[in-house]
């Protein structure tokens, strides 16, 4: 009896404990919406008079378009080069034994560790030595140095999982290398590269602190963003926030619904 109110406390001290936790996480989120919809330039609470006008200034503002376009080009780049050079390093990290892999696992995660802000002046710094020019394509080698540590990071929690057998049973049967790493290892990693792939494009979609330093002439609308709540405020800004966070939000729903969808015709095809 004591066990069982017990319980039921500590699952009402959790449901409330949820709600303050996630209040505590959107309660900022829900400002900035708020603030995207108010007719005047300045933001008050309660919203008086309501507009969509702001959103409609961001989609018919051509600079607006291109920064974003910039982001979306550099965070797609970035994705693909990173998820494919994390795959292999992954493996490295986790599948096989070699003569310096450890050192090998602390090195490729020290960028983690970087300030973003001292990594992107280094990367400046270094580039401008060598005559190149800063635009976003520089912008995508420094997300990279800084993304592609947490994709492997990401991969290689798949990789332990690995069970070698598997691969061995189908050198055993005569498959090539090619073979078993097209057929076997890749479906067995995709959950780790799925999940990679989406923190690459969000991590380099929403990055400031290395775009800021190296993309030059080019802006991301990260920097675009920063600018106006400097020094020219609209409320454009909330109202790119909004979509910004929307379109993270329909990734993440929308690669949560995949996951669960092939994992039921998995589960459908084994029965």
């Amino acid at each position: 009896m004591y066990q069982s109110r017990f319980t039921s406390a500590n699952q009402k001290l959790m449901r409330w404990w949820t709600v303050i936790v996630i209040l505590f996480l959107y309660m900022p989120m829900l400002a900035v919406v708020l603030a995207s919809f108010s007719k005047i330039k300045f933001f008050m609470f309660p919203v008086k008079i309501w507009s969509t006008k702001w959103y409609e200034s961001v989609f018919n503002s051509l600079s607006i378009r291109e920064y974003v376009f910039t982001s979306l080009s550099i965070a797609a780049v970035v994705t693909v080069i990173s998820v494919v050079m994390a795959i292999f390093g992954a493996l490295a990290f986790a599948r096989y034994d070699w003569k310096g892999r450890s050192i090998y696992q602390k090195m490729i995660l020290l960028p983690i560790f970087f300030p973003q802000a001292v990594l992107g002046l280094a990367i400046l710094l270094w580039t401008s030595s060598l005559g190149i020019t800063p635009t976003w394509h520089t912008a995508i080698f420094a997300h990279l140095v800084w993304i592609v540590p947490i994709v492997t990071l990401v991969i290689a929690i798949q990789v332990y999982g690995f069970d070698p057998s598997v691969e061995e049973a189908a050198y055993d049967l005569g498959a090539s290398r090619v073979q078993v790493f097209k057929e076997i290892t890749l479906p067995i990693l995709w959950p780790g590269i799925f999940s990679g792939a989406l923190f690459a494009f969000l991590l380099s979609w929403g990055n400031f602190p290395l775009s800021t330093y190296t993309t030059g002439a080019d802006q991301t609308a990260p920097e675009w963003l920063y600018a106006k709540m400097v020094a020219g405020y609209t409320p454009q800004v909330p109202a790119l926030g909004s979509l910004t966070v929307l379109m993270a939000a329909i990734i993440l729903f929308g690669s949560y619904w995949l996951g669960m969808h092939f994992k039921k015709k998995k589960q459908r095809a084994k029965t």
